[in-house]
């Protein structure tokens, strides 16, 4: 009798879930997480609505996108679809522009112009002996 007691109570508390929040608390908490954290400086929209959480808005730090996705799970949502753009605002120089010199006095005298790049060569893999260490 004990027995059946302790595994029914066992499964009780195995299918316990916690309560589900309503959307407004929801919202009302992630509103007041974001005011104290650096990813509401970035100005996301955030809906709830069947307990799904919807974000929107953009980004130039990819981290922040990811957080806001834990953040609303912390909050208690279900589901989060988040649709926050992640944009990058710095150019990535060209391999060619970056070999090439400035002008023509930055370059040596006699030289030819800049050829194509050329693949790079390929790397080999190392090979590393382990050594066991003797103890003292």
């Amino acid at each position: 009798m004990l027995r059946a007691l302790l595994i029914l109570l066992s499964a009780l508390t195995l299918f316990a879930q916690k309560p589900e929040l309503s959307d407004a608390d929801i919202e009302v908490q992630l509103h007041t997480r974001l005011a104290k954290s650096v990813i509401g400086n970035d100005h996301f929209t955030v809906r709830v609505k069947g307990g799904i959480v919807y974000w929107e808005g953009s980004t130039t730090v990819g981290q922040h996108k990811g957080a806001a996705t834990r953040m609303a799970k912390s909050s208690g949502a279900r589901r989060v679809v988040n649709n926050i753009r992640v944009s990058s605002s710095k150019k990535a120089a060209t391999p060619a522009s970056a070999a090439a010199p400035a002008s023509k006095k930055d370059a040596p005298k006699g030289s030819a112009p800049p050829a194509a790049a050329s693949p790079a060569p390929a790397l080999k893999r190392a090979s590393v002996q382990w050594m066991p260490v003797q103890p003292r």
